[in-house]
């Protein structure tokens, strides 16, 4: 699955994707010691609940930048309610690997990762929301099959596409 990278690895600014001007742009620039701990990007032709299109972290020991389209294998997604100025919303954070990594070319599904990484994935965005005034509540764990039936339903694909 094709997906494309906003925020590279290690980045204490995080980019966005201007589908206006079709470039990208400086959103923000995260707390100090606050850096993105893969690079992150999103699922062209999705929408979440945010109205933006699902993110992905890609789990890679690479690092690319923003505008780069990646082959990742999603493995999994971390469901979350996001809550901001008394609104909630669904806010998933999809988990991909990228094809070309050897570190991670093993992982197949959510399952298969480490729960200390897991949980400092989970600690970095809630940290990296918490400095914006929002909060996120994790909810259950979907495994790669659960994952890729969201991201099909977005893209309208039937499970026989």
């Amino acid at each position: 699955m094709d997906i494309i990278i906003e925020t590279p690895k290690g980045s204490r600014q995080k980019y966005t994707y201007d589908k206006e001007i079709k470039l990208f742009r400086l959103k923000k620039v995260l707390a100090p010691g606050l850096v993105f701990p893969f690079d992150f990007g999103f699922i062209p032709g999705t929408k979440g609940e945010d109205g933006d299109p699902f993110d992905v972290l890609v789990l890679s020991e690479y690092q690319t930048f923003p505008g780069c389209v990646v082959d990742i294998r999603i493995v999994g997604c971390l469901s979350a309610i996001q809550t901001h100025a008394k609104m909630s919303f669904r806010n998933d954070r999809f988990i991909g690997i990228l094809e070309q990594s050897s570190a991670y070319d093993r992982i197949m599904s959510i399952e298969e990762l480490p729960s200390a990484l897991i949980d400092s994935i989970k600690l970095f965005f809630t940290t990296y929301l918490q400095a914006e005034g929002k909060t996120v509540h994790w909810e259950n764990e979907l495994n790669s099959l659960q994952a890729i039936e969201l991201i099909n339903k977005a893209l309208g694909k039937t499970s026989s596409s």
